[in-house]
């Protein structure tokens, strides 16, 4: 079937690029594309493993310098203190 498509000049002058580095042509590449993203259409994007984030169970709690845990400021205050120090 023939159709027409408006395609991004810059898109279509790397699609044609990679169809001649691959020997093959520029609608086969289009199809496959095409293809491929119908595929893929309706799955979650990160298919994979989930991220395992680590969590620190030791103890000890907060540095004694930080008096109140709840203030955002406290805790740069610190951190800024251990900064000039080094």
């Amino acid at each position: 079937m023939r159709t027409t498509l408006d395609i991004d000049d810059n898109l279509l002058r790397q699609a044609r690029q990679l169809a001649a580095r691959e020997q093959t042509s520029l609608t086969r590449l289009i199809e496959e594309g095409l293809a491929s993203r119908l595929r893929n259409a309706g799955k979650p994007a990160a298919a994979g493993e989930p991220v395992r984030l680590p969590v620190f169970s030791g103890e000890g709690g907060l540095q004694p310098a930080i008096r109140d845990a709840r203030s955002h400021r406290a805790i740069l205050d610190v951190i800024d203190a251990l900064d000039g120090a080094q």
